[in-house]
């Protein structure tokens, strides 16, 4: 297993990197705003289970047959950008509902069917996002030593310290976000405004994810 002053530097590497701005972070954000903060949440699980997917990936090998076919990423990478264009589709069709007080218990009464599809959305866009998996082969490895064991338990433990410090920029961005989109969602204007912003975005990361070369 790695060291603990490795795990702690790359702990702290890794609450930068997730802080940095990318399309995951914008994903909570909009969907925290929209959806309110426990949606956020249920988002951020997503994309963490989608991280425990890459990083197992990388500690199986899988990443590397992977990062060599051209088709499979471009494969991967086009399907990413067709589900955030239909995301996008559905923010922008987006009814806006009355404004009344109840608004805020509402959006904080998920069922858990709704739960469950926020977090379907967090593994979707992780998991059809291939720089990310990229992006882990590259870096985990760098922080493992063959001379303290094997090389796969030291990649999923460095993959949970990453998830972990995912777990809490993201679930505070969640909290922030939610708590902004809840004195949106008291407009109609408001409403109308982050469903069209959302869109916009996502027509933005979806054509990003398309154009991403290897």
């Amino acid at each position: 297993m790695p060291t603990p002053e490795s795990l702690l530097a790359f702990f702290g590497v890794s609450l930068l990197l997730a802080l940095s701005p990318g399309p995951d972070n914008i994903f909570v954000l909009l969907q925290s705003a929209r959806h309110g903060a426990r949606a956020g949440m249920a988002v951020v699980l997503g994309l963490c289970a989608g991280l425990v997917a890459h990083t197992a990936a990388v500690a199986l090998g899988l990443a590397a047959v992977f990062a060599s076919s051209p088709m499979a990423f471009t494969v991967l990478k086009y399907c990413g950008a067709a589900y955030l264009a239909w995301l996008a589709w559905q923010a922008w069709r987006a009814p806006v509902a009355q404004a009344d007080p109840a608004a805020p218990q509402q959006s904080a009464a998920l069922d858990a069917r709704a739960l469950r599809r926020m977090v379907a959305r967090g593994v979707i866009m992780n998991l059809t996002n291939p720089k990310v998996l990229i992006f882990f082969l590259a870096f985990l490895p760098q922080f493992a030593d063959p001379a303290r064991g094997g090389l796969a338990p030291q990649i999923m433990a460095l993959g949970c310290v990453f998830m972990l410090a995912a777990l809490l920029v993201f679930g505070a961005m969640a909290c922030f976000s939610g708590a902004f989109g809840r004195l949106l969602q008291r407009s109609a204007k408001g409403q109308r405004w982050l469903n069209r912003l959302t869109a916009l975005v996502f027509v933005g990361l979806a054509l990003r994810l398309a154009s991403l070369q290897r």
